[in-house]
């Protein structure tokens, strides 16, 4: 399928009469006590009907036609290019396996908004594939390129688990707004529509499984750099991005200017995960992604949080998650926090342990996958116009149900209920205090005499203020990293301490839950703004 049909294929999706799975689900609510006997344990859990499900499995949208859908919303950008390399066919009986398709006729023409159209622009927008090296590895790209101006930084933006960089359609345009820079989105390896080679773990030591499972992804994003020839940027990751991003800059010191990590799993340390070799923690806060309903999450103040702590700056008390930090490290005490969570169903940890991820289920439920899908599509964008959930939903399915690869590294890397088993909490001190040469660069072949250690990056954690990943992490992080630049400087001189760029802080994104980027995106982008203009003027 070329970029024609791509686009054609999007326009299609738009016309067709399917009821989305939020019209559904409202459908539902509107329902007769014996109507939701009828419908059973589930119906209404999965929004999306036994017909409208069926309809989506047999239209089999392609992965390329969807994200191309879900980028159409950018505003003043009606056709975005969408380059048809990979995810142009629908997966068949033999899932796909996203390979990559060098076809000159499937690449995508750069698309320009002229200032008469776009208020911000000109800018040129961009869809293609990196190259890397090795068998099936490339990484799918999106891009926003401000013209007529010099380009002296540059953002690069991770998405989550399982997800993709449409997800980010209410940023682009927002972000790319700040002169200089030029925003760049991935897909990590082996998800989204980047291609999807086999996952192995070769190691059969835990602590170096973990590592290997990491470095699948950052390495691929460090080759990513050097083919973009780009050697310093922002970085900002969201939830297992988050974690990825604080992983990249741990083993790749040097070329960040600033680490932004949204709503990152993996900082709390839990003993079940960090002890067990493979964990089964009684409770969790992970069952909300899929149980809570954003409607009320971006529509509701979270009372329990006084409203001068909503706000975007160093102030901020979530739940007094700052002092209870605090608290916890000064005593020693690395307990969980007593407030009361959900238990993880036993059927989802017994999956989880044997590394079957909730992508299998939907492609081994063929008809019924987007129906399963809906659980999840219909309560996460609930809070979003119609047009936009099915899209969502739509561009969720297409990614869902592709091949398993990156996927896999879930298990190794989490314990169940989201746990990490290397908590960032016991490294994350070190983000901006590693060793590099002289010149920049890794040291990895470098004498000790040509070595110095980094002079400190700003690292800044965002939280929704409904957000169900624990904010007592992100302050626990702020304070390690703080120490430790108190620490690196204690013998510093008075021109080292002038040249230290290291800080930390926590900030809440109002009326948003762990989707910061999506369900407060309004203020999120203007916070963004404002860290990439510091960025400027630190130059």
């Amino acid at each position: 399928m070329t970029a024609t049909t791509a686009n054609g294929g999007s326009d299609d999706t738009r016309m067709r009469t399917q009821q989305s799975p939020l019209a559904s689900k409202r459908a539902r609510e509107s329902n007769t006590p014996a109507e939701e006997n009828r419908k059973g344990k589930f119906g209404g859990f999965f929004t999306l009907g036994y017909k409208e499900g069926f309809n989506q499995w047999w239209a089999n949208i392609p992965a390329a036609a969807a994200e191309h859908t879900v980028l159409s919303y950018i505003p003043y950008l009606r056709k975005p290019p969408t380059h048809t390399q990979t995810g142009s066919a629908p997966p068949s009986t033999n899932a796909s396996t996203m390979s990559l398709d060098p076809s000159m006729d499937k690449e995508a023409a750069p698309v320009k908004t002229s200032s008469f159209v776009d208020p911000y622009g000109p800018r040129q927008w961009n869809s293609q594939m990196v190259k890397l090296g090795g068998k099936n590895r490339a990484l799918n790209e999106f891009s926003v390129e401000r013209l007529d101006e010099a380009h002296e930084q540059n953002l690069v933006m991770l998405h989550g688990y399982g997800a993709g960089l449409g997800f980010f359609y209410k940023n682009f345009e927002g972000l790319s707004r700040v002169p200089g820079w030029t925003v760049y989105a991935l897909d990590l390896l082996g998800m989204g529509r980047s291609s999807r080679p086999p996952f192995r773990v070769h190691a059969k030591d835990r602590q170096k499984s973990i590592s290997e499972a990491e470095d699948w992804f950052v390495d691929a994003l460090e080759e990513w750099r050097v083919k973009r020839n780009i050697d310093r940027f922002t970085l900002l990751g969201h939830s297992l991005g988050g974690y990825m991003a604080v992983a990249y800059a741990l083993k790749y010191p040097g070329h960040l200017n600033k680490l932004i990590l949204a709503s990152p799993v993996g900082i709390p340390e839990d003993p079940y995960a960090v002890n067990a070799a493979m964990p089964d923690p009684s409770d969790s806060t992970l069952t909300n992604e899929f149980s809570q309903d954003q409607e009320a999450t971006t529509e509701h103040s979270n009372s329990k949080i006084p409203d001068p702590a909503k706000t975007t700056g160093d102030n901020n008390n979530f739940l007094n998650a700052r002092s209870t930090a605090q608290k916890q490290d000064l005593s020693g005490d690395d307990t969980t926090p007593s407030a009361p969570r959900k238990p993880l169903p036993k059927w989802l940890t017994y999956l989880w342990d044997a590394n079957i991820s909730p992508f299998s289920l939907v492609r081994w439920a063929g008809p019924l996958g987007p129906r399963f899908v809906s659980g999840w599509t219909s309560r996460r964008f609930s809070h979003l116009p119609p047009d936009e959930a099915q899209a969502l939903h739509n561009y969720a399915y297409s990614l869902f149900k592709q091949r398993g690869s990156g996927e896999y590294a879930l298990a190794y890397i989490l314990a169940p209920g989201a746990f990490a088993r290397s908590p960032l909490i016991r490294r994350i001190h070190g983000v901006g205090r590693q060793m590099i040469a002289t010149n920049g660069s890794a040291t990895s072949s470098v004498a000790l005499a040509q070595q110095r250690r980094e002079n400190g990056i700003p690292v800044v954690l965002m939280y929704g203020e409904n957000d169900w990943m624990d904010i007592a992490g992100g302050y626990a992080a702020e304070q390690k990293i703080n120490e430790e630049k108190e620490r690196a400087l204690k013998s510093a001189s008075a021109e080292e301490k002038k040249n230290d760029r290291g800080s930390a802080k926590c900030l809440i994104i109002k009326k948003a839950g762990h989707h910061v980027y999506l369900d407060g995106f309004e203020e999120f982008n203007e916070v963004m703004r404002e860290e990439m203009m510091d960025v400027s003027k630190r130059r």
